[in-house]
């Protein structure tokens, strides 16, 4: 079984940063991709930011700019700095990986952590 185990959230003012870490475990799989997702209350879950295993990343517009995903293959750990954060950026952020065991693909998630933008 995968897991994955993610840290970082919590409370911080307009204009601050916050890094989120997210640690996959588990034995006999490959990464084919991690990334991290949000869900403000009310509103559905969107990608935020996505890197790929050969390192292509992808940002959601609202993100671009301010948000830096970045990986350790070694450790299979991703990471997401935010900067210049701002209200609109307050959500549960979930990690997700997208794996390979065997011959079949699966798409995981974390537990979710908590980002709350707020002076």
């Amino acid at each position: 079984q995968v897991q994955l185990v993610e840290s970082g959230g919590g409370l911080v003012q307009p204009g601050g940063s916050l890094r989120l870490s997210c640690a996959a475990s588990g034995s006999d799989f490959t990464i084919n991709a991690m990334g991290w997702y949000r869900q403000a209350p009310g509103k559905q879950r969107e990608l935020a930011a996505r890197i790929t295993s050969g390192d292509s990343t992808n940002y959601a517009a609202s993100v671009k700019g301010r948000f830096t995903i970045s990986s350790d293959n070694a450790k299979n750990t991703v990471y997401l700095q935010m900067n210049s954060l701002k209200p609109g950026d307050t959500a549960v952020y979930y990690c997700n990986a997208e794996i390979k065991r065997g011959r079949r693909n699966y798409n995981i998630w974390g537990q979710g952590t908590q980002v709350t933008v707020s002076s």
